[in-house]
């Protein structure tokens, strides 16, 4: 029987998920920074047979840009690698006829170059930063509260990240707050929702239990994934707190200090 313990399942993978910011790189002035050890890290994943996937909740960016930026920051990744929400939002603002009205960073507005947003029946939220005034809440609310079904999406429902200077506010803060004033649920599309994961498992042809998702984001990245079937290691870097190895709820099959120490306890599982 395979063993289901860290880092003895490692031997029965088929694939590694990771997330980005916080396991990668943390974002910041200028393209952010690397996090030491894991560009070699996402190498001695790709030289492996294991498949490897990256998915993140980043919306402040289109994944064109967004995978240009980890490039050159010497990150070997391309587009068709990465999930990210923005994408997977268009799909279901198509697929059920819904116009909306955005409040995201200008960065990503081009993914949602091919959706009408004329007369709005819905509104998507992203990781807006400086574009989360007073008037653009606002804004958002009145196009919920004028109609009779509102629908909230929200690309991810992360409460902060960290950047190089420190750490900010995410999308979920405010999902929040549009979902009291509204009396709504928003729909998340992103990390932790089962459906943004199995669409990531989907591409690489892998049942639940054959993949690792690793993650600094004990509630999202690993809460996601095991809730998902998959296995989930928590990195200490990025977000990652302390009080996360305590959490009531969720608890990772392991914590690793970074992506580095993880991919040799895999690598080297796998070897034996």
């Amino acid at each position: 029987m395979a063993d289901s313990s860290w880092p003895g399942c490692a031997k029965s993978l088929k694939g590694v998920i990771l997330d980005m910011c916080g396991v990668l790189y943390d974002s910041g002035e200028g393209d952010g920074v690397a996090i030491p050890g894991s560009i070699e890290a996402v190498k001695k994943l790709k030289a492996s047979d294991l498949q490897l996937r990256f998915c993140t909740n980043e919306t402040q960016a289109s994944r064109e840009k967004f995978v240009a930026k980890l490039q050159r920051l010497g990150f070997d990744i391309s587009v068709s690698e990465v999930f990210s929400p923005a994408p997977a939002a268009v799909a279901v603002l198509k697929e059920r006829g819904l116009r909306p009205h955005l409040l995201v960073y200008d960065g990503v507005l081009s993914e949602f170059d091919s959706v009408d947003k004329t007369n709005p029946n819905c509104v998507v939220i992203g990781d807006a930063a400086e574009k989360f005034s007073y008037q653009n809440l606002n804004d958002a609310f009145r196009v919920l509260i004028g109609l009779e079904k509102p629908v909230l999406f929200s690309l991810g429902q992360g409460r902060y990240y960290k950047e190089t200077d420190g750490l900010k506010l995410d999308v979920g803060v405010y999902m929040k707050a549009l979902e009291y004033a509204c009396d709504l649920e928003a729909e998340v599309i992103g990390k932790p929702s089962s459906t943004f994961f199995k669409s990531v498992l989907n591409d690489m042809g892998l049942q639940p239990h054959e993949a690792l998702m690793i993650g600094d984001d004990l509630v999202n990245d690993v809460g996601g994934a095991k809730h998902c079937g998959m296995k989930g290691v928590q990195v200490r870097t990025g977000k990652y707190r302390p009080s996360d190895e305590r959490h009531p709820t969720v608890m990772a099959d392991g914590t690793v200090d970074n992506l580095s120490q993880a991919v040799d306890m895999i690598l080297n599982q796998r070897r034996h």
